[in-house]
């Protein structure tokens, strides 16, 4: 049994301190974060008035970088490293005023306010930047930074001046390869590049690396990479982050999987997979949401109308016109519907906090079917496997609302309501209703 069922009183007496004490301990720590921030943009403003009495804001790069060794030097950090902060303030304060004071006030986190004003960077009017501020405010305040930068990527797209497709366009010229060393003989190699390939590359090498594993009590693979990946058994002891570095060196050395791969070239038939969505309007080519993958990072039309044009089979969603809720997820010809509307559903796991995409889990019984739970919309929700586990295992429980809402109950006896992610798609509102005979509404964020 596990240990937290077997917990006394006073030990859950003093979970439940710790936890009111952290929550405390955190909103101040957020406060003198951005505390220091206005400091830091205050030096900064400093060191370009500076500038301007010398040879010109243009020419300020040298009063900035000594304003910033100066402090520097008294925190022990490098000046370079200063300059960006100092840089990383300004903007957050001076443009996005907002979402520091939330963060003053410990409404949210540095985690949150890093990927709102990342989302919004590009935002130039200020009026707009601070309607999408507050727009993603409102979400931030009860989500994680992981939920609430898809979020703010998707909001951000209202309120740019610039069409996704010309952004991804300017920015496919960055793209690129660099190599970061580590200690003890290691390195990183980074790749820059558009969404979709990233994305649907590591998907690949995640299918390769699980069908080399050798099932649990199956004889050893025999196609272990090297003597040092395997025990004295031949037993192919690596996890599956190794296999899928292994794999991708592989890849990149030799052209295809030559070291892993099976005699009738099992592997090299896999091919990459990438979930997108695309709201109907976009893929007819008119204004809306853009496209999306797994719920995680935006794409543009082209690429996503490229995919449809390829693609054997696609899921329809189903929403409501006015909320937004999917209503059915469905194919021309049908198989495993309900299977297909929770995942359209909830998209990723369903745990607080938790942003794992929902075809990487599990579909878990609220109520154990061993206990008489239906297998039923209203008695299924996604968890991945680590919070499936918890679930199970630890006296964290949970018991589905009305419309797809969860309520989690903590040991403490705390709860959290955890809520199906917006869809993305279109809906309308009674406003709306007067232009119907247009056919476009707004997106579920307007």
């Amino acid at each position: 049994m596990n240990g937290m069922a077997n917990a006394t009183d006073a030990e859950m007496a003093s979970l439940d301190g710790l936890v009111s004490s952290l929550r405390a301990v955190e909103q101040t720590l957020q406060g003198m974060l951005a505390a220091r921030d206005g400091m830091l943009a205050l030096a900064n403003r400093l060191a370009l008035t500076i500038a301007e009495r010398g040879d010109g804001v243009d020419a300020s790069d040298i009063t900035l970088r000594s304003v910033a060794a100066e402090l520097a030097s008294a925190l022990r950090v490098s000046d370079r490293t200063m300059q960006r902060r100092m840089l990383a303030a300004e903007i957050v304060v001076e443009r996005f005023p907002e979402v520091w004071q939330a963060q003053a006030a410990g409404r949210i986190t540095a985690g949150h306010a890093r990927v709102i004003v990342d989302a919004g960077a590009y935002i130039d009017d200020a009026a707009a930047r601070a309607a999408y501020s507050a727009r993603v405010l409102e979400f931030a305040e009860d989500e994680s930074p992981n939920r609430v930068r898809m979020i703010a990527e998707r909001v951000a797209q209202q309120y740019q001046a610039r069409s996704l497709e010309e952004r991804h366009e300017d920015a496919r010229g960055n793209r690129g390869t660099w190599v970061t060393d580590h200690p003890d003989a290691m390195s990183e190699l980074h790749v820059f590049g558009p969404s979709v390939l990233i994305h649907g590359a590591h998907d690949r090498l995640t299918q390769m690396a699980k069908a080399l594993a050798p099932k649990r009590g199956s004889a050893a693979s025999e196609s272990a990479a090297s003597e040092s990946a395997a025990g004295h058994d031949g037993a192919d002891r690596r996890t599956l982050s190794q296999r899928r570095l292994d794999l991708a060196m592989d890849l990149l050395l030799t052209g295809r999987p030559a070291g892993h791969d099976t005699a009738d070239g099992l592997l090299s038939a896999i091919v990459a997979q990438v979930a997108v969505t695309v709201p109907v309007l976009t893929l007819l080519g008119q204004d809306g949401p853009a496209a999306e993958i797994d719920g995680r990072a935006p794409i543009d039309a082209a690429t996503a109308q490229l995919l449809a044009d390829a693609s054997t089979g696609w899921d329809r969603v189903l929403t409501h016109p006015i909320d937004g809720r999917v209503l059915a997820v469905d194919r021309y010809r049908p198989s495993q519907a309900l299977r297909r509307k929770l995942r359209g559903r909830d998209q990723r796991c369903r745990f607080p906090g938790c942003g794992m995409p929902v075809r990487t889990g599990d579909l878990d019984h609220t109520v154990d079917a061993a206990w008489g739970g239906a297998t039923s919309e209203d008695n299924l929700e996604a968890l991945c496997r680590r919070h499936h586990v918890l679930k199970h295992q630890t006296p964290w429980h949970v018991q589905q609302l009305d419309d797809g809402l969860l309520e989690w109950t903590s040991p403490t006896g705390r709860t959290y309501i955890d809520r199906p992610p917006p869809p993305n798609t279109v809906v309308f509102t009674a406003a709306d209703e007067a232009s119907a005979d247009v056919g476009i509404g707004r997106p579920p964020f307007g």
